[in-house]
């Protein structure tokens, strides 16, 4: 278990061993109070859930930012920003909607300048020179789709042999497909006057989302195109433009200079990524789903409540579209400072099923949230009710009677009529209600004085006063204590 939670128990969960009689008690998580804090959300997220409550839900198949991202802009936080650090912004007209494909926000382009972005030197497009592989990436929800729109740009120029040499990449709309445009970008490549073009197979349906991608690889020279992970398009960059067609004309470019995401488009796009890498969506852990598949996981904090407590029923309320499953797990134990993710070892537990042989001082529980097979669906649980029975904390002996002597004082008190009691505990200190007390030759307070009904503390100092009450404990846990008897005071004399 996580360390940073091995020292928190959340307050409110903490249950006061008080309680006179047996009784059946819970704690609700979610719901109308919302979430505490959990100790684990691997994949999950808060979202919406059951009458417009906060809950858990998958999180969505949102890009990383990882050791080969050179620009990241997903809308999540603080709006259009580059997360990977590379760019800053130096123009921006789209605005953050909370509609978003992936995570919580994307971006909407209204076709009046879109997004700018200028690279520092460890940029692809922020310094001159070869790129190397390299993955384009991004989520996109036209409205139109009309021609001519511009979803991607970057224009610059290099000096060939003293001659300036006009550069240029784009993706823009032409007959509701997608055509991506490398003009003068890989060195030596003369055909077609410099230019690479490939164009989206399938038409481009507005108000859809789709995945789009164009990824380079500088060791085989092949340039495709891939929508929702599935072939478009596809060139190899070689002199004999086949694989293993000879030597490949690698990326060269020149003046750094800003580049424009949707500067002319109108719609949604979500998580625009670069990647410094030809590694591509087909063999990335990374899909083109809505959700994992694999799902998510949340576990609460663990839960104090009292020695030889049993979890009886866990009532979860959750939503479950078609294909979509929640599995829920229990565990518990005397001691979590030494657990770990496997031990003690979870227990899965039926929704509104009576649970059995599931006892302890601490107890924590956990939920597996899948989606349906495609990906597209998410369950949600929105509120936890977890019920439990308390061992009963012993009544205390109705009376204390406090005897005085010399140097010590014989306490007596008839047997508690609670048939739970397992012995008593004697407090005992030199102030009325604080049973701090060190002196008695039989130990500190509280002192575990068993099962009889008197005791003599000696050791104790003449002419002062001291204050004494009793408690029973439960013969099942001497941990479980009841309430404090009447307090009685004595004053030791020699006579």
């Amino acid at each position: 278990m996580n360390k940073r939670f091995s020292v928190f128990i959340v307050s409110c969960f903490f249950i006061l061993l008080n309680t006179v009689s047996a009784q059946e008690k819970s704690v609700v998580l979610g719901g109308r109070d919302g979430w505490p804090l959990l100790s684990k959300m691997d994949g999950i997220v808060s979202g919406e859930g059951r009458f417009g409550y906060e809950a858990m839900v998958l999180a969505t198949n949102s890009r990383p930012v990882d050791g080969s991202t050179d620009m990241l802009v997903n809308f999540e936080e603080g709006g259009a920003q580059d997360q990977a650090g590379n760019y800053s912004v130096t123009q921006n007209s789209l605005v953050s909607l909370d509609n978003a494909l992936m995570g919580t926000y994307c971006g909407l382009a209204r076709g009046t300048g879109g997004l700018r972005l200028r690279g520092n030197g460890s940029a692809i497009f922020g310094r001159p020179g070869q790129s190397g592989s390299f993955l384009i990436e991004f989520w996109l929800k036209p409205s139109i789709a009309e021609n001519g729109e511009i979803v991607f740009s970057w224009r610059s120029s290099r000096t060939v042999a003293n001659y300036p040499l006009y550069q240029m990449i784009t993706a823009r709309f032409s007959g509701n497909h997608l055509e991506w445009a490398f003009t003068n970008v890989f060195n030596g490549y003369v055909q077609d006057g410099g230019e690479i073009t490939l164009s989206s197979y399938r038409t481009i349906v507005p108000e859809m989302w789709m995945h789009h991608s164009i990824r380079f690889d500088e060791e085989t020279g092949l340039l495709e195109y891939r929508i929702n992970g599935l072939l478009e398009a596809q060139k190899y960059v070689t002199e004999t433009g086949h694989e293993d067609g000879g030597s490949v004309f690698v990326p060269v470019l020149g003046v750094p200079a800003d580049i424009d995401i949707c500067p002319q488009y109108t719609g949604l796009i979500d998580d625009f990524r670069i990647q410094r890498s030809a590694q591509s969506e087909t063999t990335q852990a990374l899909r083109f789903d809505t959700y994992r598949t694999e799902g998510g996981r949340f576990e609460t904090q663990p839960i104090l409540l009292s020695s030889g407590a049993r979890i009886t029923r866990i009532d979860a309320l959750v939503s479950e579209p078609l294909q979509t499953a929640v599995e829920l797990y229990v565990r518990s134990g005397d001691n979590f400072f030494n657990w770990t993710d496997d031990f003690p070892e979870w227990i899965p537990v039926k929704n509104h099923r009576e649970i059995k042989d599931v006892s302890g001082l601490y107890f924590q529980v956990a939920a597996n949230l899948y989606p349906d097979g495609g990906g597209r669906k998410s369950p949600s649980v929105t509120e936890l009710k977890i019920s439990w029975k308390e061992v009963p904390a012993p009544l205390a002996p109705f009376k204390l009677a406090a005897i005085p002597s010399d140097g010590s004082v014989t306490l007596e008190w008839p047997h508690s009529v609670d048939d739970s009691v397992g012995g008593y505990y004697l407090f005992y200190g030199d102030r009325p209600g604080e049973y701090l007390g060190r002196g008695a030759q039989e130990g500190q307070s509280p002192v575990d004085v068993g099962n009889v009904t008197s005791v003599t503390l000696n050791g104790l100092k003449n002419g002062k006063i001291y204050y004494f009450a009793i408690a029973s404990y439960s013969k099942i846990d001497s941990r479980i204590m009841g309430e404090l008897s009447k307090e009685v005071f004595a004053r030791p004399l020699k006579k």
